[in-house]
């Protein structure tokens, strides 16, 4: 017989997930509060949720900055890389999880290895090769180094280790290719991995700011994070100007969040469609 829950310990429950997301969702609504207000009142209450002198002043002298052109450019770096990723991810998962090549054990593991390393290590070798291969501030030197990402491939390779091959030997007795049964057969069962892998892939290269650091110099290639850490070192003018940086901070993460709200439920079903033998 099912035990009865008792409601002191649901309501418990439910106190502690809400005291978890007000904890986690705090801080962006403080960031929200104090773009509306003057930079007078948001140095002096920063942690007020409501304005005493509502304005949008920070808003338009943000549009009136170089806020387009920021935003135009994380726009093409965050499509192509988007675009990159889910692709060569997903194809190089597939090698991984299906072509019986020697060595194949060690590049997985070698896959492994390389997202234990902190990004900040690979910032200077990075610098590097771009100036080497002479990319350096240009667009592809902004999106080339992230067209692929180990995560995104170990995610597809899992993804598609758990798919039974029995799926691909009809296309496989009627004469398909590796590529056009990657293509024809499994990739359309992967959809909640590849929702998965774009939405984790457009989050990253969105909010990207150290791969810009090192590849780019000039304004005219700025993207948002870049713009964005400039406005948080006085870019615009002296004194905190707090509004005009939560500003740009919180149109940062509004794309973000509508998509991740979107597409959480598939996102986190990564392993549906996935036939297991």
């Amino acid at each position: 017989m099912r035990r009865r829950r008792s409601p002191l310990g649901v309501t418990g429950r439910y106190a502690l997930l809400v005291g978890i997301a007000l904890v986690y969702v705090f801080p962006f609504v403080v960031s929200l509060a104090n773009s509306f207000k003057t930079d007078q009142d948001a140095a002096n209450n920063p942690v007020s949720l409501v304005p005493k002198t509502f304005t949008t002043a920070a808003y338009q002298r943000l549009f009136q900055s170089d806020l387009p052109l920021w935003l135009t450019n994380t726009v093409i770096v965050t499509v192509l890389v988007t675009a990159g990723r889910v692709l060569f991810d997903s194809m190089a998962g597939y090698a991984l999880s299906r072509l019986p090549f020697r060595g194949r054990n060690a590049v997985f593991a070698g896959l492994v290895a390389v997202m234990a390393v902190p990004g900040v290590v690979l910032l200077i070798p990075k610098f590097l090769v771009i100036k080497q291969l002479g990319i350096y501030d240009t667009y592809p030197g902004m999106i080339l180094p992230m067209l692929a990402d180990a995560a995104g491939v170990f995610i597809m390779r899992n993804f598609f280790e758990s798919v039974s091959p029995s799926v691909e030997e009809a296309a496989r007795i009627d004469g398909a290719g590796v590529f056009r049964r990657f293509w024809s057969v499994v990739l359309p069962m992967s959809r909640s991995a590849l929702i998965t892998l774009f939405i984790l892939s457009f989050q990253a290269s969105w909010n990207e700011l150290p791969q810009m650091i090192v590849s780019t110099q000039s304004p005219r290639l700025f993207t948002l994070t870049k713009g964005t850490a400039q406005l948080a070192s006085g870019a615009l003018s002296a004194g905190s100007q707090f509004p005009i940086k939560l500003a740009a901070a919180t149109l940062m993460t509004i794309p973000v969040a509508v998509l991740f709200f979107v597409f959480q439920r598939r996102m986190m079903n990564t392993t549906g469609g996935a036939t297991k033998e």
